[in-house]
């Protein structure tokens, strides 16, 4: 009766090496749920001094949840007026497998062209006192009036050059010039999720 039992015991361990390694390779192959974003640097398109990288790790953990998973790229978003993927971007893209890819870039709202065709605006904001001390365009002297910076950005799949959003969002500044552009990309990531969520 025991050496059955004994018996029965060692069968048993002997085949489950044999048969674990097979578990992993079956969930490997089930595809992936949700969908990939990959994020290009934020570009500064202002005589303004801007932490990009900071702004671009907050807006791909902005768009991080649910079944979108965002990651910041190496490459750069253009600095032509025009959002549009560079090669650098496209062939990040694809060595990151990403499902679509996000461009934005920083600009004065007093350059906008007018001319240019685009998504309607969210809002277009006026012009607005910095008194942090900390922020370049403060002062002691007193608040000094600046004109709000736009937030461009631009949602594209691999292989096109044609966004599926193309839109602006104004800065809307508490003071400090960095503090108030990474707050607008939440707005931003909240933007791109509403557009991701339909398709």
């Amino acid at each position: 009766m025991h050496r059955g039992f004994r018996f029965c015991l060692v069968s048993i361990f002997a085949v489950l090496p044999l048969a674990s390694p097979a578990a992993p390779q079956e969930l490997s192959s089930q595809p992936s749920s949700g969908k990939s974003v990959c994020v290009a640097v934020v570009n500064n398109h202002t005589a303004q001094s801007l932490f990009v990288e900071r702004m671009t790790e907050r807006l791909a953990r902005s768009l991080t949840g649910g079944k979108i998973k965002a990651v910041a790229l190496d490459s750069d978003t253009t600095g032509d007026r025009t959002l549009h993927p560079t090669v650098e971007n496209g062939a990040e893209l694809q060595r990151r497998e990403c499902d679509y890819l996000v461009l934005t870039q920083v600009t004065d709202a007093k350059d906008h062209n007018p001319t240019e065709l685009r998504s309607p605006d969210i809002s277009i904001g006026k012009r607005t006192p910095s008194v942090d001390a900390s922020d370049p365009m403060g002062g002691q002297s007193g608040p000094v009036y600046r004109d709000n910076l736009e937030v461009n950005f631009a949602l594209f799949r691999p292989g096109t050059q044609k966004a599926m959003l193309d839109t602006r969002i104004p800065d809307q500044p508490s003071g400090n010039v960095s503090d108030s552009l990474i707050q607008t990309m939440d707005r931003v990531a909240n933007r791109i999720s509403h557009e991701l969520k339909k398709k």
